[in-house]
């Protein structure tokens, strides 16, 4: 379901409730399209998600963290300078549309009083949020700055006049008199959600098709039923989400034309929490991300294919014992071997004297054409070590590369900067801006709570990986690794726990792998003493003795119920 204007009117009442005479405290910027506000009210700190997003336009209250640039946009700058410690005065929403516009006051310099207006329009790719003085309606600044030449109706730039949205002629259903929605209702040729969204402001196709749905139910009690929809989602509002088997919806109500799972929630914001948490979560890594897994997808391939051309020349190094046979019959038969020849056929007495035809270089002596075949052996059989090597360390370079290609998959934008800080000191990446004085934070394993209390902890990154595993734990603490596979190290903080927690931790090490979809996941597990690293190896990369195996499903919902209960 849209973010459509019914929607929009249950958020507003639930936000007013919340926020309404709260404080903003802090105001971030954590990425291009959406702003938090932090704001005390109810006794607590409370963050307000405004989000112009193209697909996930909305408004709501969040418990999901965010990570914030390094340097704060202007807009935020803005928001900063006008609305830091503002009351918030006001929620409203403009008719059944899905403009909302959010209302503070707070004293200048000189101790007067401003009146301060955020304007949050909700319309897909139109989506903006604007700050405005509401005593001059002037703009003073808008996440997306747009010219005449981009929209000839108005223009959202600093200094510009606000002028609202087109005003849509539907009626507020909300608020329509009786009479006119019996006549809409009555002259309908056929009742379907398009035909409702013609002539009532605010409703998206779900909420349309459901009404619609309910009044085809019971055709001889319109008004009745229309009066019931429009009094239950007012009084009785149920935040729901409805899962089918190919989509999700969220609904303020459960919306019975829906077939599916319904699950209920607590709050309108929770709601939006469950349904837009993954997916957006998931776009901001695509957008913050997508710069790390072009250049590691890059540079996998270009080790991928050099890999093949150094197996190709261990291929070719077989032929060396060919030369040194060449070689030696030249040596042996050199009398027989005519100056000027571009080849000779001598006796192969490494074949049952059978002759062997030789390939000869007519401007050189016989002697010189033995010298040059022991030469050509001798460089290939020296290539021979080289190149194992270069195997070895090409296989190193793919393994690492896999493994935080995995990561980046499983990444939420919080995570992005510990991959890249990682990819950094590898010297993947180069460091962006000017070197801070202020040292930053090291990143954290992430952790987990398994069932009968114990605690695990998973690396997030291969720099996590090697602080986890080689210098945080104990000797005697319990490390799981998915076997053979690129994905985290996971330690569980007991050197003797139960089936369980073993099981759960071996879930969470397969689920934080490159076989995470896989319906069989072999994972090892041993004690942290039995593993090393060797000299100059990658980040994440150890070797392990000793260890038992077991053959885990990779399981989200388990993953998520650890989390919930971690410590």
């Amino acid at each position: 379901m849209s973010f459509d204007g019914v929607f929009t009117h249950k958020m507003v009442a639930e936000l007013s409730q919340q926020l309404i005479s709260g404080r903003i405290s802090k105001i971030h910027q954590p990425y291009e399209n959406e702003v938090v506000l932090v704001i005390r009210a109810k006794g607590k700190n409370q963050k307000l998600l405004l989000s112009a997003h193209p697909s996930y336009a909305r408004v709501q209250l969040t418990e999901i963290g965010y990570a914030n640039p390094e340097t704060p946009p202007n807009f935020v700058m803005m928001l900063r300078k006008f609305l830091d410690g503002a009351i918030l005065e006001s929620i409203a929403q403009i008719d059944n549309d899905r403009v909302i516009h959010f209302s503070f006051n707070k004293r200048d310099e000189l101790g007067d009083l401003q009146n301060i207006v955020l304007v949050v329009e909700l319309m897909g790719r139109h989506s903006t949020i604007v700050l405005i003085n509401k005593e001059t309606g002037k703009i003073l600044d808008a996440i997306k700055h747009i010219g005449s030449s981009q929209n000839s109706y108005r223009s959202l730039l600093p200094g510009v006049e606000y002028i609202d949205p087109p005003k849509q002629e539907q009626l507020n259903p909300f608020i329509a008199k009786d009479e006119r929605v019996f006549e809409i209702l009555s002259k309908a040729p056929e009742l379907n959600g398009r035909y409702l969204q013609q002539y009532f402001q605010g409703l998206g196709k779900d909420t349309a098709e459901e009404l619609a749905y309910r009044l085809s139910q019971r055709s001889n009690e319109k008004m009745l039923v229309w009066k019931n929809f429009w009094q239950t989602i007012n009084e009785n509002g149920q935040p729901t989400l409805t899962t089918s088997s190919k989509k999700e919806f969220f609904t303020p109500i459960p919306f019975v034309s829906l077939e599916g799972v319904q699950q209920n929630f607590e709050s309108f914001s929770q709601l939006l929490d469950t349904f837009y948490g993954g997916k957006a979560e998931k776009d901001r890594v695509k957008q913050q991300g997508g710069e790390l897994i072009r250049k590691i997808d890059n540079e996998l391939k270009r080790n991928q294919n050099k890999r093949k051309k150094l197996e190709q020349t261990l291929i070719d190094t077989e032929s060396a014992e060919n030369f040194r046979r060449d070689g030696e019959l030249l040596t042996t038969f050199m009398t027989q071997v005519p100056k000027g020849a571009t080849s000779v056929q001598l006796p192969n007495y490494y074949d049952e004297d059978n002759l062997l035809e030789i390939t000869l270089n007519p401007a050189l002596t016989p002697n010189q054409n033995a010298q040059k075949y022991f030469q050509k052996y001798q460089k290939l059989k020296n290539a021979v070590k080289i190149v194992h090597s270069q195997i070895e360390q090409t296989n190193q370079e793919i393994n690492y590369l896999e493994s935080v290609i995995s990561q980046l998959e499983l990444a939420t934008p919080m995570d992005i900067q510990l991959i890249r800080e990682e990819l950094i000191e590898q010297r993947y990446v180069k460091k962006r801006g000017p070197k801070k004085n202020k040292q930053e934070k090291k990143s954290k394993p992430e952790e987990f709570c398994s069932s009968d209390g114990t605690s695990i902890l998973v690396g997030k990154n291969n720099l996590q990986n090697d602080q986890l595993t080689l210098r945080t734990s104990k000797k005697t603490d319990i490390w799981l690794h998915a076997k053979d596979i690129p994905g985290s190290h996971v330690i569980i903080k007991d050197s003797n726990p139960s089936e369980t927690t073993l099981l759960e931790a071996a879930n969470l090490a397969a689920y934080y792998s490159k076989y995470r979809l896989s319906a069989q996941v072999p994972v090892d597990y041993v004690q942290v003493k039995h593993v090393h690293k060797p000299n100059g190896a990658k980040p994440g990369y150890v070797i392990y003795e000793n260890q038992k195996t077991l053959y885990v499903t990779p399981d989200e919902l388990l993953v998520n119920s650890l989390k919930k209960t971690k410590i």
